[in-house]
């Protein structure tokens, strides 16, 4: 009886090399997207804060917390339900020379009502800085 061995030896470092170069591969395509600005312009997130309430079944209230660029708000819009409703620097109570950290702005949504708020900033950017169900 004649007992054959078979020669498996290369299977592991074939597939090891492959893997390895397909690694490299991705890695230069990585860098290279980065390097040459293939990337695109990713904007910077403004970080500021408004919150809802209601403060009946037909009147939403929302407060201007500020942030690290609250200084840079210019203008704060409010739509209910893709209806827009106005913006702070027109609806807001007690705020002078501009949005403020405490201003405070109430409009009419009747409930539940989807409320989308959008900031404006100095540089020329908007961002949504709530997207609430109340």
């Amino acid at each position: 009886m004649a007992f054959t061995k078979k020669n498996e030896e290369a299977v592991s470092p074939v597939i090891g090399v492959i893997l390895m170069v397909a690694i490299t591969v991705i890695l230069a395509a990585v860098i290279a997207a980065f390097v040459f600005g293939m990337a695109g312009n990713v904007q910077k997130t403004k970080v500021v804060s408004v919150t809802l309430t209601r403060t009946n079944a037909n009147t939403v209230s929302a407060l201007f917390q500020g942030g690290a660029d609250a200084s840079s708000t210019t203008n704060i819009n409010f739509s209910v339900a893709g209806v827009p409703k106005g913006d702070m620097c027109l609806l807001a109570d007690g705020c002078t020379g501009g949005i403020t950290v405490g201003c405070r702005t109430t409009f009419a949504a009747s409930k539940p009502s989807q409320v989308l708020v959008i900031g404006s900033f100095s540089d020329g950017t908007t961002q949504v800085l709530l997207d609430q169900l109340i």
